[in-house]
């Protein structure tokens, strides 16, 4: 008995479209999964090559955990290759198009397999980003696989796993295990604070340091809050509560007032650090851009034996008064080649919170460059003229 395709995945059933200019025929309405896997040399009609492949889901994988609930992983699939034709019956799904393409589909879903094989989940997120890492790869951009990124587990809370998303997370990951100061600079969202944070308990729990030490510089983000009431460590409480946020996620709840009871864990505004010498801890400083170049220089000459340090921030997200040069910018000059010092960066690309945030970073990023350019001063060798008719010529314009 001939078994009939799933009708149920819509949108893996789609008939061909016929050609612009020409009356629908015989060929145009075959499904394209009809076309002959021994003659994958057709060309399209751009000239690419057609090419067919069909993959077998092993039985031990049900159909959904690979294309999703109602095909959602599927959706997204077909949304980042829109040449390729999918066509699925029972647990095999065949793929026709444009022969790179179908290269492609080949890897990610042997890439998918193996992210499931390690029970770890398959989501849209990770499907679109494995796409993302493919792509990279054969760009020259990077030698991971999207199993390697997606399945390496920092630490587990509570039936939630924390792991890296994207190549340069996964590539600060593995700085931070290598090098004693790792610099961690990007955009919000990019998990650079929660990252380190996940580090810095599994060295605890490890015990590969005795101790975690979190601070951050205790400056308003553009606003005066003015007079705080309470004791100091209320008055400053407000600047350090994403610290806290963090730790909530990482460690049960109610052993956290006892560690910090105890020393083991010090969450601290950035003045606390002058003067001490920190051994056998994991030190990780937030929202560096906030630091001064001499308050940069102070702390990390805080750094003791069998320590590790980790210091993250978005240096277009400056809150120093005016004419303060923020440390996190000069440092870069300053250690940039010091061995056993690391600076991952990382991009719009790697924005793990909503879609638009990253859309939004990259909005910002365009507007200050061309405000940038536009203030930019005039050559040397213009005139006097030139340079008095600029600012009434821009402003003019």
């Amino acid at each position: 008995m001939t078994e009939q395709p799933n009708k149920s995945r819509t949108s893996a059933n789609r008939a061909r479209k016929p050609s612009p200019g020409k009356a629908p025929g015989p060929k145009d309405t075959a499904p394209k999964d009809a076309v002959p896997k021994d003659d994958p040399s057709r060309a399209a009609g751009d000239g690419a090559v057609v090419a067919q492949t069909r993959i077998t889901i092993p039985a031990a994988h049900p159909m959904v955990t690979v294309l999703g609930t109602g095909d959602s992983i599927l959706r997204v699939i077909e949304k980042h290759l829109p040449e390729v034709d999918f066509h699925a019956r029972g647990n095999e799904i065949t793929a026709a198009g444009p022969a790179a393409d179908v290269e492609l589909v080949e890897q990610l879903f042997a890439e998918m397999l193996l992210v499931l094989r390690t029970g770890a989940p398959l989501t849209e997120d990770a499907v679109e980003r494995s796409i993302a890492i493919l792509r990279a790869g054969r760009q020259g951009e990077g030698a991971e696989r999207p199993a390697e990124v997606l399945t390496q587990n920092i630490l587990s809370n509570r039936g939630r796993t924390i792991r890296p998303k994207t190549v340069n997370q996964k590539r600060y990951v593995d700085a931070i295990d290598k090098h004693t100061i790792v610099f961690g600079i990007g955009p919000a969202g990019t998990g650079k604070t929660y990252l380190a944070m996940a580090k810095a308990v599994q060295a605890l729990q490890a015990k590969e340091v005795n101790r975690i030490i979190l601070t951050r510089p205790a400056v308003e983000a553009g606003e005066r809050l003015g007079f705080l009431p309470g004791t100091l460590y209320e008055k400053i409480d407000p600047y350090l509560r994403p610290l806290y946020d963090a730790l909530h996620d990482m460690i049960d709840p109610d052993s956290i007032p006892r560690l910090m009871a105890a020393g083991t864990i010090e969450v601290a505004p950035l003045a606390y650090m002058r003067g001490r010498t920190l051994n056998d801890a994991f030190i990780i400083l937030d929202e560096a851009q906030n630091t001064s170049a001499e308050q940069m220089k102070m702390f990390l000459t805080r750094l003791g034996f069998g320590s590790k340090v980790v210091v993250t921030g978005d240096v277009t997200q400056v809150d120093l008064p005016g004419g303060t040069q923020s440390g996190l910018r000069v440092v870069q000059d300053i250690l940039d080649g010091v061995q056993d010092i690391h600076f991952s960066r990382l991009t719009s690309t790697d924005v793990v919170r909503h879609r638009l945030v990253g859309e939004i970073v990259d909005a910002y990023g365009r507007y200050d460059a061309a405000r940038q350019e536009q203030e930019q001063p005039f050559p040397p060798a213009a005139n006097r003229a030139q340079r008095r008719a600029g600012p009434r010529a821009r402003a003019v314009g």
